[in-house]
């Protein structure tokens, strides 16, 4: 008999990773993610934009290299890179290496120069960015019992839960370290297999800059009863292992964070690089009503992206290899 049909009980890591990247997981489906989903680069193209500013920063740091590698990380159809090759200038452009990695099969109509990988290429020279890639690398989940013992949290296809063993070793000293529970019911997503995905996705990056982008929180404010969630046709619902949703879990990215890392908030983030709310002047609805109204919708967009309470909280995790500090002057993170 089929395991997953016979109410086996497993780990959420192990659960998560056969729902969203098996055979008939999740990420496999053709429609991709933007049909259950929306993120900053299908709010607007803005963020496009902005992600394009901060690699040709990096293009400067580097003396302007011959191959500039740009990889888009969990890249879903494309959207991103595509957009960041369209927004850049012409000279940096034509020497940008783009590449997709993603899971999924190449979409149709993705166009034929950008490269579409399983896995980062090595020694890259550019920008590595991974927009909402963390949240995605499943993790196990843990639960304080009536005792404040953290156990581990066990999982049926269905969704049903129950209490496993107590959390031992490097998941207990993680715990302990990043995210302490104790209170009956407090509940934790071990962040450990991100931090090594990140440090692994980092290490491809020889000179350069990578970038996290995802929902977050830091030391002294995790949420107390976890984050652990799910999407379906752009609906938040229950998180059922069973393939038919997203499962997803905010990122502990200070955790993450490698040495000389800067974090700060998408608000900050975008801002620095030029894409802010502001609205046009009212005069210019009479001088030229166009321009007044393209102004505007360009303003409304970057308003969702840097909003409070909304997309603008999202944590950016900076991550310089081999680049000067002043490379990323005003971008500037605690």
């Amino acid at each position: 008999m089929d395991q997953r049909l016979s109410g086996e009980w497993r780990g959420w890591r192990a659960a998560a990773e056969e729902a969203l990247y098996g055979a008939d997981g999740f990420y496999r489906r053709p429609e991709g993610p933007a049909a259950h989903f929306r993120t900053s680069v299908h709010a607007s193209p803005l963020f496009a934009v902005a992600v394009a500013r901060l690699l040709c920063l990096v293009d400067e740091a580097l003396g302007r290299p011959a191959e500039l590698t740009f990889v888009d990380m969990a890249a879903g159809q494309g959207e991103l890179v595509a957009g960041v090759l369209d927004a850049l200038p012409g000279d940096v452009a034509a020497r940008t290496r783009a590449c997709a990695v993603e899971i999924a099969g190449r979409p149709r109509g993705l166009e034929p120069g950008i490269e579409w990988l399983a896995e980062p290429p090595e020694k890259i020279t550019g920008l590595l960015f991974a927009n909402e890639w963390l949240d995605n690398v499943p993790v196990e989940v843990a639960e304080a019992d009536a005792d404040g013992v953290p156990r581990l949290v066990l999982v049926r296809r269905d969704g049903t839960e129950r209490l496993g063993e107590p959390v031992a070793g490097a998941e207990a000293a993680w715990l302990e370290r990043w995210w302490p529970l104790s209170a009956e019911g407090a509940r934790a997503e071990i962040g450990a297999p991100r931090d090594s995905a990140w440090a692994a996705a980092v290490a491809t990056v020889e000179r350069g800059l990578a970038v996290a982008v995802d929902y977050a929180h830091r030391a002294g404010a995790r949420p107390p009863f976890g984050t652990l969630t799910g999407f379906r046709a752009g609906r938040e619902c229950a998180p059922v292992p069973d393939g038919s949703c997203d499962i997803t879990a905010h990122v502990a990215l200070d955790a993450c964070a490698l040495p000389g890392a800067r974090l700060l908030t998408q608000r900050d983030a975008l801002r620095a690089l030029g894409t802010t709310g502001a609205r046009p002047p009212l005069s210019l609805a009479s001088t030229d009503p166009t321009a007044y109204v393209r102004a505007l919708a360009h303003a409304g967009a970057a308003a969702e992206l840097t909003a409070p309470g909304g997309l603008g909280d999202f944590g950016w995790l900076l991550q310089p290899v081999g680049i000067p500090e002043a490379a990323l002057e005003g971008l500037e993170g605690s």
